[in-house]
């Protein structure tokens, strides 16, 4: 009898999270897109209405037993944001910092991949707390940069909608399109990227959790 494979999909999904994540990141974005529409356009009002959700959503977070780093970080995403967009005077550049922050993801996985530390064996492994040893598996360090394409997709995606929406000024658009773009598209990207993984693998092979040095 082969050897079960794990994880299914659903259990990626399950190490990876995100869902949390992706929804609070997008709370500030369509408050600022509401903020800057009911005012009459005003930068002010929606550079206030994101700057104070996303306040709540890392005091959230934080209260919720969230890493406090997480929570900052978070926050001081949604203050940059705001500040590039005062600074420029034009509300479209609130998404700027999204635009670029998806620019050098894109790269990044993909150079991860090229030279054979692909992203998504780094934070799986990590998370199983097998450091280096996937690396040390052929089939699944190749079933791993694989996978990672999907990632690096997901980015290039996230580009190509953004770009023009950006260069056309198209606030709400861009609010609908972040929104659109955040936790549906992280569940499809982690559910394909599952799906990916145990098909890469051969038959016979024990699965992620359990890493096979060459040899055996």
């Amino acid at each position: 009898m082969r050897p079960a494979r794990d994880p299914s999909p659903e259990s990626l999904t399950g190490l990876l999270g995100g869902r949390r994540s992706a929804l609070d990141a997008t709370a500030p974005a369509v408050a600022f897109g509401l903020g800057w529409i009911l005012a009459e356009r005003s930068l002010a009002w929606g550079a206030g209405a994101a700057l104070v959700t996303g306040t709540v959503v890392a005091a959230v977070r934080w209260r919720r037993g969230g890493r406090p780093l997480a929570a900052l970080l978070g926050l001081l995403g949604v203050s940059v944001a705001v500040l590039v967009a005062l600074r420029t005077g034009r509300a479209a550049d609130f998404f700027l910092t999204q635009l670029l922050s998806n620019v050098a993801s894109a790269l990044v996985w993909t150079a991860s991949i090229v030279v054979r530390w692909p992203l998504l064996g780094v934070v799986v492994g990590g998370l199983l707390g097998q450091r280096r040893a996937w690396r040390r598996d052929p089939a699944l360090l190749r079933a791993y940069r694989l996978a990672s394409w999907v990632w690096v997709g997901q980015y290039v995606l996230r580009v190509a909608v953004f770009t023009p929406l950006w260069l056309a000024g198209e606030v709400l658009a861009l609010v609908a399109a972040r929104v659109a773009l955040s936790w549906p598209l992280v569940a499809a990207c982690v559910a394909v990227s599952g799906v990916v993984l145990v098909r890469a693998l051969p038959s016979g092979h024990p699965g992620l959790r359990h890493p096979r040095t060459t040899g055996h």
